[in-house]
């Protein structure tokens, strides 16, 4: 039988209350709308691209719906598959706030050895964007959804190939009472990193890249734990700083550089409705 969580620290708490009031930003609508052309282009760029074979989240292109690029001509043709990820945050020997992060296998077919946040797609059963991201990494990491405090949902992040990414912060009070339990055919790994390391500069590089016309930054993070060496960047790097920023209440000391794109004038509706 597993033992009861201890109670969260005093910090933890806070924490908790914090998060709870947090209101995801509302998407920043103009009155453009994109030409048949565009809308054509981006989709025409492989359509489902961001799920590996076993409904895992990848991508190296993504942006918050707040400045997410617009694809769609009306609400009927904007229908994006769903996908959830779960910040995992517990509070580390030292005190500070960590979050768990899985290197996949290295004999899977596509994104092998990369990192990533638990989470894949969302499946029929699933009641919400909590329930996809907690029994995901119940699927993936063995993390009984009965220890994590689900505190906050994060701005959906949208890819190029309209997959809808939902960020879902929790908290893990009682880490000693997490036992791990990898799905080998999925994860090869399992490490934590702290999340304040999204913010700072070291440690941290970027790549100018264009897409639609429109110049943004890919974000890489190397780090190294017990004498292993990952990189963290794409997507998973994307959420982990507005993560951070959210958390921490402040930006990070490197530019992001987000794309500015048009919109529809009933994108927020439609999409969050959806």
């Amino acid at each position: 039988m597993m033992a009861a969580p201890t109670n969260p620290s005093h910090r933890l708490c806070a924490l908790i209350h914090q998060l709870r009031q947090h209101k995801p930003e509302a998407s920043q609508i103009s009155g453009e709308v994109a030409t048949e052309d565009e809308t054509a282009a981006s989709v025409s760029e492989g359509s489902g691209g961001d799920f590996d074979d076993r409904g895992k989240v990848f991508s190296s292109i993504v942006f918050s719906e707040s400045a997410s690029p617009s694809m769609v001509l009306s609400p009927e043709r904007f229908n994006p598959k769903r996908a959830a990820v779960l910040i995992c945050l517990f509070e580390g020997e030292n005190g500070d706030l960590r979050v768990i992060l899985t290197k996949r296998a290295s004999n899977l077919s596509t994104h092998s050895g990369e990192v990533a946040l638990p989470g894949g797609k969302a499946e029929a059963g699933d009641a919400d964007d909590r329930e996809t991201a907690t029994r995901e990494a119940k699927e993936e990491i063995g993390l009984d959804p009965s220890l994590v405090t689900i505190v906050a949902i994060l701005e959906p992040f949208l890819s190029r190939h309209l997959l809808r990414v939902v960020p879902v912060i929790g908290v893990l009070s009682d880490k000693k009472a997490f036992a791990p339990i990898l799905n080998t055919a999925e994860v090869e790994a399992i490490f934590d990193a702290p999340l304040e390391m999204f913010l700072k500069d070291e440690n941290h590089r970027s790549e100018e890249r264009e897409w639609m016309g429109e110049k943004y930054l890919l974000h890489y993070f190397d780090y190294e734990i017990n004498k292993k060496k990952f990189l963290i960047w794409g997507l998973t790097a994307s959420i982990l700083i507005h993560a951070a920023s959210v958390v921490f209440q402040q930006q990070p000391s490197f530019p992001e550089m987000k794309p500015i794109y048009k919109y529809l004038n009933n994108f927020e509706a439609n999409f969050t409705h959806t």
